[in-house]
């Protein structure tokens, strides 16, 4: 048995690779991209160790080329949610009782093998399956996953050391235990490293999860998967299952032994599975832990001192990378009416410069939306903008899904700032901007407090301090990640803690210490080395002076 107090390597954000021209970054990148493109995967589920295919097969294609296939996936059942429970639950026992700095080796290592012989694949896999350019693709899936790794074992080793004082005469003691029962990670398609976060946060602290990724991203979710063995996580502690979302909960909230969720998606959703998890609280061994992070009306604000070209930029990228599929990305503006006139010239360059296309055409700053389905609603959005009298299309407004699913980035210009796409989550790559008069900035700071029922993102941007001491106080509420002269994406684990609140979630801030303690359960000890042998407590004795008479009466 290893003796000792250990401390992890101390972590340090991996570096964001450049794939300019000529770089080896970009010849190993595409040369992985032709490679993937000539495969079709046969991508199976893991259940405790086993690759479990049932013959029922989905296609998968890339957004940006829907004609392509890439591969098949096994679609699930009821059944094979329960064979993941119960492979989890096989696990537990072992894997929590495995010394904390041996689970940590585990992730470190998959921090390496991702920064090393993985990251050209898994960045590949996420730009064919969710139609991400390469930089894109290189912030998510290589560098910001590596970092949950790292800094994770980093918290965790924090948490671990966090010990109550101890009196003379007694030592007390505090262990973080993994939560009783299996956890349950249900991640999005838009982000590959929230898909290998959210199952692997609660692994690291000892627990067995149950993990259902979009159907989406199954094809970048079965590369983390490889990963995750390879880097020695043990059979049953992830267990990966493609099954729909009702079919999930109805196994496994019901499930006395359920512990938890670890959730990124939809807004309806995670109300539901909320609703779910109470109507069903009296089945459950302990009440369950409920963490979410879900949508956004994300806002960027300009003071009349603002720098217009600033302004401009922070909206072209924080609006339109990632076809704005970012539950960050800037979703409504509010322009003074003194920039207008320059904040608008700047825009429509910048939009007439971005190229769209194929993913593998490292020129395109802008790919394809998810799927039909959403390029269905943004469509039925800006025909009905193109009708609406009281809406400008600046810039953009055409679509197209002859190829792949793609949507021209788009900027609606509403008189009316309560405009349905000044209200409503679109998710795609359509801003909508409302110019308010430049003497009113205290009112429209108001207005953007009070405009949506999110909280996850939100940018100001002036050079007037007091503008900005004005709206970091009025907009306190109305974003959990809330950035000054900077666009209203791009979070970095351990320096910007990400998470909001009101309808935007938990707030449990992915990336650092707090979303690790979830997944916790404490318990304290206290050992006393000599036990008293007497149940009388010094008050109880008798002064020689005392009047006995006195504090006798009434005996028995």
């Amino acid at each position: 048995m290893a003796n000792g107090f250990f401390n992890v390597p101390a972590p340090k954000n991996e570096p964001v690779k450049g794939y300019a021209p000529g770089s080896p970054e970009r010849r190993e990148l595409q040369a992985m991209l032709k490679q993937l493109k000539q495969e079709e995967k046969d991508i199976p589920m893991y259940i405790g160790g086993e690759q479990v295919r049932t013959g029922n097969l989905q296609r998968i294609s890339p957004p940006h080329d829907h004609q392509h296939t890439l591969g098949h996936f096994h679609l699930g059942s009821a059944e094979h949610v329960q064979q993941a429970i119960d492979a989890a639950l096989a696990a537990r026992t072992r894997w929590a009782e495995l010394p904390w700095q041996e689970r940590a080796a585990i992730f470190l290592k998959a921090a390496e093998l991702l920064a090393g012989p993985y990251r050209a694949r898994l960045n590949a896999a996420t730009m064919l399956g969710q139609s991400k350019n390469a930089f894109q693709a290189e912030i998510d899936s290589a560098c910001e996953l590596i970092d949950f790794f790292r800094f994770n074992v980093h918290f965790m080793q924090q948490i671990y050391q966090q010990q109550p004082e101890s009196a003379p005469g007694m030592w007390n003691r505090l262990e973080h235990r993994p939560l009783e029962g299996f956890l349950f990670a249900l991640t999005p398609f838009n982000f590959t490293s929230i898909a290998g976060n959210l199952p692997t946060a609660p692994a690291m602290m000892g627990n067995v999860v149950v993990w259902k990724p979009a159907n989406t991203q199954v094809y970048s979710a079965q590369v983390l998967m490889e990963l995750f063995q390879e880097a020695g996580v043990p059979d049953g502690v992830i267990n990966l299952v493609y099954v729909d979302g009702p079919t999930a909960g109805e196994v496994i909230f019901k499930h006395r032994d359920f512990a938890g969720i670890h959730f990124t998606g939809s807004t309806g959703v995670f109300n539901n599975v909320w609703k779910t998890i109470g109507e069903n609280v009296a089945t459950y061994r302990t009440y369950p832990r409920v963490v979410g992070e879900t949508g956004g009306k994300d806002f960027i604000i300009a003071h009349s001192s603002a720098n217009a070209k600033e302004v401009s930029t922070a909206i072209s990228r924080g609006a339109f990378e990632f076809q704005g599929q970012k539950c960050s990305a800037a979703s409504r503006v509010y322009i003074p009416s003194n920039l207008w006139d320059d904040v608008r010239g700047y825009l429509i360059e910048d939009l007439k410069s971005m190229k769209m296309g194929d993913v593998e055409d490292f020129s395109n700053f802008i790919n394809a939306v998810i799927d039909e389905k959403s390029f269905d609603k943004l469509a039925r959005y800006i025909d009905a903008a193109k009708n609406d009298d009281s809406v400008e299309i600046l810039v953009g407004g055409g679509h197209d899904k002859s190829k792949g699913y793609f949507i021209e980035p788009t900027i609606l210009v509403a008189q009316d700032p309560q405009y349905v796409t000044m209200c409503e989550e679109l998710f795609g790559p359509v801003l909508t901007l409302h110019v308010y008069d430049s003497q009113q900035f205290e009112k429209t700071l108001e207005l953007v407090d009070g405009t949506s029922p999110y909280a996850l993102t939100g940018a100001v941007f002036a050079k007037d301090r007091y503008a900005v001491d004005l709206a970091t106080k009025k907009l306190t509420n109305a974003a959990g990640n809330f950035y000054i002269n900077d666009k209203p994406t791009g979070a970095v684990v351990g320096q910007q803690p990400f998470g909001g609140a009101r309808a935007s979630g938990t707030n449990d801030k992915a990336g650092s210490i707090l979303n690790l303690l979830r997944w916790v359960s404490p318990r304290t000890i206290k050992e006393t080395f000599v036990p008293p042998v007497d149940y009388r407590y010094p008050f109880l004795g008798v002064d020689n002076h005392e009047d006995l008479n006195v504090t006798g009466k009434g005996g028995f």
